[in-house]
């Protein structure tokens, strides 16, 4: 017994390390063992749980180069813990996430006609559903989240052309059924005959995933007309954006950034998120073309960080959309008594904008996510179906490392693949990048060096069957799959 269970924690060990470096490196050739050490344990929470917290810890562990917090008036000796606890307190989200799956899986395998101790096909099938229908939702939520489905790329695009019909929740489903069926074949190791079965059937069915994913992914929308930008990589450290020396050098740079976007004959220049403070005019009479910019503005006594658009002709910048999702205690503060609310906000707090993530007040309307709006599918979808018709993604990714300019850029290619639409990438220090429609990736400047790319990007208006239906296949099959249950239940 004691043997057994050793082996089992060493599973749920495993596999969330597995499934740790899987987004924007290893894809599915560790996510696909990864998922097929959680179905061995899939009715186990305590076990699931630890699966998921390595998973995220591992992933996320980004999060630690938010140390140290000192520029924010967090005090030096409390300044790591605070990195660590936010780190461990993601894990923890995703711990009891798991677990609760884990009891769903359990009661389905309690649920199951005969003495059935494992999952039958169509529990698995359930439960992948449950999972793929949770992560589309969680990627609206307040974290920045990275699921199954997201992790496929950039290594495996064939696959992820699937997501033009399916959204990252269906390649969430594929992704867990693909694990369920591995976690099969090993089951029928010693079993000869039931072992090439079971690889031929497995083989085949990811192969044909793969073709129907490149095709689709090779036949994005008709290009109907192409936009001319140039963007602008600042590369300004978060910690030092609003010391009065770097304020002071910022409308000369501004400037010098203007003039390498007429050389390039751009229609407008782009600047990532929060460039700019409340309140801030770029006082200059030869201002050479627009300025799209991210930065940060007052409503109503409010403060919100938005996308502002700075014409040639006008006297104040035109607030173009809010920022929408906002990041925890970073930008959205909980209501405290004065006085506690120090450090926890380099801004003071940030009010959010209207869901809709669709600008029409530039050129042609465009989807726009603003930071790690980026991870919610689902939102910028509904822009495209409402009329966008290209993709623009302003942030400010310091000071984190490179590996989450990976995960983001892993995430802008998906959001281009699901909507067939071009995006723009513009960051303070990365990435800036063209994402084309067919997942190809165009990167324009190196990671934390600062510098004016020019990009061409096409529009588009045709719409992708994920845009038109979004997660509606995945809901309904989930329904068809409960009513099966039940019927199967109560004829036992």
């Amino acid at each position: 017994m004691g043997d057994h269970r050793s082996a089992s924690l060493w599973l749920a060990i495993g596999g969330g390390l597995l499934a740790g470096l899987s987004p924007a490196a290893a894809g599915p050739v560790t996510m696909l063992p990864a998922l097929a050490l959680l179905w061995r344990i899939a009715d186990r929470p305590r076990l699931a749980a630890i699966w998921g917290l390595l998973a995220v810890l591992l992933s996320h562990r980004w999060l630690l180069a938010l140390h140290p917090l000192t520029w924010m008036g967090v005090s030096a000796l409390l300044s790591l813990p605070i990195a660590i606890l936010i780190w461990l307190v993601c894990g923890l989200a995703a711990a009891v996430l798991l677990a609760i799956w884990s009891n769903a899986a359990r009661w389905l395998v309690a649920s199951q006609p005969g003495s059935r101790e494992e999952l039958s096909g169509m529990s698995m099938l359930i439960l992948a559903l449950i999972w793929g229908l949770i992560e589309v939702g969680l990627a609206g939520g307040p974290l920045f989240w990275i699921g199954v489905g997201g992790s496929v790329l950039p290594l495996d695009p064939a696959l992820a052309g699937l997501s033009r019909w399916i959204g990252s929740g269906g390649l969430a489903v594929l992704l867990l059924a693909a694990g369920w069926g591995l976690d099969q074949l090993f089951r029928q190791r010693f079993a000869l005959r039931r072992t090439v079965s079971w690889s031929v059937i497995w083989l085949m069915a990811l192969l044909l995933a793969h073709l129907l994913g490149a095709a689709a992914l090779f036949r994005p929308p008709v290009s109907r007309g192409d936009l001319s930008l140039a963007g602008w990589q600042p590369a300004i450290p978060t910690r030092e954006k609003f010391a009065s020396e770097q304020q002071r050098r910022l409308p000369q740079a501004l400037q010098r950034a203007l003039e390498t976007a007429r050389a390039f004959d751009a229609q407008a220049l782009v600047a990532p998120e929060g460039t700019f403070p409340s309140g801030w005019t770029f006082a200059s009479e030869d201002q050479p073309l627009p300025l799209l910019t991210g930065g940060f503005r007052r409503q109503d006594g409010q403060l919100r960080s938005s996308l502002l658009l700075i014409s040639p002709d006008a006297d104040q910048p035109e607030p173009l959309l809010d920022k929408h999702r906002l990041v925890p205690l970073g930008e959205a503060l909980p209501p405290l008594p004065p006085g506690l609310a120090g450090g926890l906000s380099a801004v003071g707090g940030v009010m959010p904008g209207p869901a809709s993530r669709l600008q029409t007040g530039f050129s042609d309307p465009a989807a726009v996510a603003i930071c790690y709006e980026i991870s919610d599918g689902r939102s910028m979808a509904k822009a495209i179906a409402e009329g966008g018709q290209w993709m623009l993604s302003i942030a400010n990714l310091d000071p984190y490392p490179d590996l989450l300019q990976r995960q983001f850029l892993a995430l802008a290619q998906l959001r281009a693949i699901e909507t067939g639409r071009d995006l723009f990438s513009v960051a303070n220090t990365g990435p800036t990048a063209v994402v084309h429609a067919d997942g190809r990736v165009d990167q324009l400047l190196p990671s934390g060096e600062e510098g004016v790319a020019a990009a061409d990007i096409q529009t588009r208006k045709a719409l992708t069957g994920y845009v038109r239906w979004l997660d509606l296949p995945l809901r309904v099959l989930f329904g068809i799959c409960l009513i099966q249950g039940l019927i199967s239940r109560r004829s036992s």
